[in-house]
């Protein structure tokens, strides 16, 4: 039986249909999720998409962190659910408690829209089982918000826990150690800032990298229900 993976849509979203498309493409079923409904019946795995959620009102992804589609992803989380936090939706899992950690201002307050090659630091999660540690992958990124901050015992604890799971190769936002994505204790959530699932088409993206992601996706949804 295919695998389902969830994509939530917020007012403000705009990669959401993108995410679908690579959940599809991946060879998984796509299931739009609405931010104001609160059942994840039928649901493997969630993909909280990018975009401008409320449109960044008070903090990024503040408001967001609220829907109750949100308190429902909190909860499977905590049960084991795969969860993936793309740009925005990275901001709204640190938000939700979920990940650790904030997203802030880029170094030099300028928006990047560029492709970046990342390091991928830890290939044990449930979205990177299909790489190897070590692997750079090529994909875009497009964020004003995107320098990873956290306090310095949080970072300490990241980095000797083997949490970090993207670099940048370039930190062209002055993320904290470079980092461009985190997961937490137990490897199912997982938050980035630069876009997989516009990694995925030869004729329209940088790289097909970002399929990676949705594969060990599907992999560990197999393992769960094995």
């Amino acid at each position: 039986m295919s695998a389902t993976i969830g994509v939530i849509t917020f007012p403000g979203t705009l990669d959401d249909v993108d995410a679908l498309r690579a959940v599809r493409l991946a060879g998984a079923t796509p299931k739009q999720l609405w931010h104001a409904d609160d059942s994840l019946d039928g649901i493997d795995a969630v993909v909280v998409p990018g975009g401008f959620s409320y449109g960044d009102y008070l903090r990024t992804g503040a408001i967001a962190a609220q829907a109750p589609m949100m308190q429902a992803v909190i909860d499977a989380a905590k049960r084991g659910m795969p969860v993936l936090g793309i740009c925005n939706g990275f901001q709204i899992l640190t938000e939700a408690g979920l990940l650790p950690g904030a997203l802030t201002r880029n170094q030099g307050l300028n928006f990047h829209c560029v492709d970046t090659y990342l390091e991928v630091a830890n290939a044990d999660t449930a979205w990177t089982s299909k790489f190897e540690q070590g692997d750079k992958i090529l994909v875009p990124a497009k964020h004003g918000e995107g320098r990873f901050q956290a306090q310095p015992e949080t970072i300490e604890a990241l980095e000797k826990e083997g949490r970090v799971v993207f670099r940048y190769t370039d930190n062209f936002n002055g993320s904290i150690n470079a980092i461009a994505g985190v997961t937490n204790e137990t490897g199912r959530v997982v938050g980035l800032m630069p876009h997989p699932e516009h990694a995925i088409e030869a004729l329209t993206g940088p790289s097909t990298d970002g399929l990676g992601l949705f594969h060990s996706a599907i992999d560990a949804i197999s393992k769960i229900g094995a």
